[in-house]
């Protein structure tokens, strides 16, 4: 009979052991932050870019077109030597460091962070970009970089270029921003001289200057009449972090507060 009784005491405090540790604590779960989408959301797309497969397989899918095309150009005879021209960010090198660093901070961008990033010279390459441009370049194709990186980078960002050994790395073939962020006056002057078979980007304004701060609903308009560009003359490389298909939503004012741009972006979302 003793024995009985302890085994039941024993199975009681067991019962009230179990119930206490099964109930949720309350209030220990963080509240959720003001904004989600921004300024934190980039984190999660920088998160894609580095750790899936899916987004190394659309880079190495841009580049390989990218060849082909190449291939067709060379075929043909041109009065003009042969040229290439590229962005740099997110195109052939890898910037997703830099947006991890300053989103999980609750930051955006600024030319502050982003001089400390790019002074670094460390940015490593995008998938398929050196082996095309390497092989562009044995073909006699000549590379030019046209970026809205400053003025003031343009060390920094030859560094970068030649860590890797990039074909072209030098002055001479690198175009910085001098005033606006339209690229069309910097492709221009490479037309100049060059034929240019391949414009290569991660934003459509690296293709021609009709893209260049429109809102959402003509970027898709032009987007659909320059169609059959993509994948010929146009060659895309993914970028869900960053571009001007973000600042489209909230009409590239920059100055609007994070919950503002958070609160703009969330109605361009769809649902059901």
């Amino acid at each position: 009979m003793q024995h009985k009784n302890i085994l039941l005491t024993c199975v009681f405090f067991a019962g009230m052991i179990a119930c206490k540790t099964t109930q949720s604590p309350v209030a220990t779960t963080p509240a959720a932050p003001a904004t989600v989408l921004q300024p934190y959301g980039p984190a999660w797309a920088a998160l894609w870019q580095q750790r899936s497969s899916e987004y190394k397989a659309l880079c190495f899918q841009a580049y390989n077109i990218a060849r082909v095309r190449l291939d067709e150009s060379l075929s043909q005879s041109a009065s003009q030597p042969l040229a290439i021209v590229t962005d740099i960010d997110e195109t052939v090198l890898d910037n997703s460091p830099y947006t991890v660093h300053t989103s999980l901070k609750g930051h955006g961008y600024s030319e502050k962070t982003w001089a400390e990033w790019t002074a670094k010279a460390s940015a490593d390459t995008v998938p398929g970009a050196l082996s095309f441009l390497q092989y562009a370049s044995t073909k006699g194709v000549h590379v030019f970089y046209i970026s809205n990186r400053a003025e003031t980078e343009r060390n920094v960002t030859l560094q970068n270029l030649q860590r890797w050994h990039f074909p072209d790395a030098d002055n001479e073939h690198l175009l910085l921003k001098t005033s606006g962020s339209g690229k069309e006056s910097r492709r221009a002057q490479v037309a100049q001289t060059h034929k240019i078979i391949l414009l290569m980007g991660d934003n459509l304004g690296d293709f021609a200057e009709i893209f260049d701060k429109q809102p959402v609903d003509k970027r898709t308009a032009f987007t659909q009449q320059s169609a059959a560009d993509f994948g010929n003359r146009f060659i895309v490389l993914p970028n869900p972090m960053y571009g001007d298909w973000l600042p489209a939503m909230f009409e590239y004012n920059y100055k609007r507060r994070a919950g503002e741009m958070d609160s703009l972006l969330k109605k361009q979302l769809k649902d059901y």
